[in-house]
Order: structure tokens, then sequence, then C-alpha cells
């Protein structure tokens, strides 16, 4: 693990939640439309998550989440962005296949109607799979927002680098193994390639 960083991936606050409180270990993304061709890259391996509220929506998610998107909603600093957890990416899969989108179910929260939607926009059909390790700091860094976080893109450069120093996994590395290792086995087809 590198010694600090100062890249950030962004994604919704309730995605976040989720992978910091060890429910998810997987990312979905489609791409932003300021990245390059509209497409996502795995640009990093190794991340701050950066939560957002920008496009959330409670039918993105299922039902049992909708409460906790509200609740962080309401509780997110005006002006400031709190970074607590870091990502180490384990494997990056292209899912080319919309059913398998399907068998992924209960590893996410996202729902799955906006998932196909996501799946088909676009020039071409197909999803980003991001399976990541999860690490919590001591106390989150509470950071002005910047005008350079904005914007529809998944990754930001920070105004400074964070240390990583007394980072602690949210799940356990067999408990993390078990998750990574049943995504990977619902994937097992000819749905995926590594991106």
């Amino acid at each position: 693990m590198q010694g600090s960083s100062q890249i950030a991936f962004k994604e919704w606050a309730v995605v976040v939640d989720a992978l910091g409180a060890g429910e998810q270990i997987l990312v979905l993304r489609k791409g932003g439309i300021r990245e390059e061709r509209g497409q996502f890259h795995v640009d990093h391996r190794e991340f701050w998550l950066f939560p957002t509220q920008y496009h959330e929506a409670e039918s993105s998610i299922i039902p049992s989440k909708r409460l906790r998107l509200r609740e962080i909603a309401a509780a997110a600093p005006k002006g400031f962005v709190d970074i607590e957890h870091y990502a180490v990416a384990d494997a990056a899969l292209r899912i080319s296949d919309a059913a398998a989108l399907r068998r992924l179910q209960g590893r996410h929260i996202w729902s799955e109607p906006v998932l196909q939607e996501r799946f088909a926009f676009g020039r071409e059909p197909g999803l980003h799979a991001l399976l990541i390790r999860v690490y919590r700091r001591p106390a989150p860094v509470r950071l002005p927002m910047c005008e350079s976080y904005g914007g529809c893109k998944s990754w930001v450069e920070l105004g400074e680098a964070l240390s990583t120093e007394g980072l602690t996994p949210v799940l356990a590395e067999v408990e993390y193994t078990a998750q990574r290792d049943e995504i990977r086995d619902r994937l097992s087809d000819h749905a995926l390639a590594d991106s």
C-alpha cells in the first residue's frame, strides 16, 4: 500500500457508506461524460473514496438503503467533503452480458433497473466491475470542496496528499477473500474480460 495518496474516486455517498460498512466490495461504473470517450478507465489501483450526492436518487438503490441515503444527505457537511475510506483495487472486469448483472444481485445496493439502464447506455453496452478492498482512517479528514472536484468524472486529485498510516481494513482478510471469490465465480463466463 502506498504511504499517501492525492487521488480520489467519486462515488455516491450511500455507496461509499455501504463500502465502508463492508456491505459490498463491488463498484459498478459506466463512465462519466467528462471522461475520455465517456468510458471509465481504472487509472489508479489505490485511491481515496470521495462521497458525493451528485445525481443520487432513491429509485436508483435498493429499498432497504433509501432511508440511509436520506440520513447521509442530511448530515453531509455543506461546502466540505469528509474523506474516510481508502480502496485498493483487487480486480477490474468488464461485464459485456446484461444477464451477468442479475447474478450480482445481493452483492451491491444498486437497483436492477438502474444497472440495466446504465449497461445499455452509450455506444457500447457494458459496465466495469471493480473489486476493491476498503480501509478506514482513524478519523475522517474534512476538506473544502473545490471547483475541480465537480462534474461527471470518476477521478479527482485532492488538494493535498493524505497519509494512509493507521488505516484498518473494514473486512477481515478471510471475509474479503470469500466475497471476492464469490463475485468472481458469479462472473466466471465469457461475459467478462479484464479491463
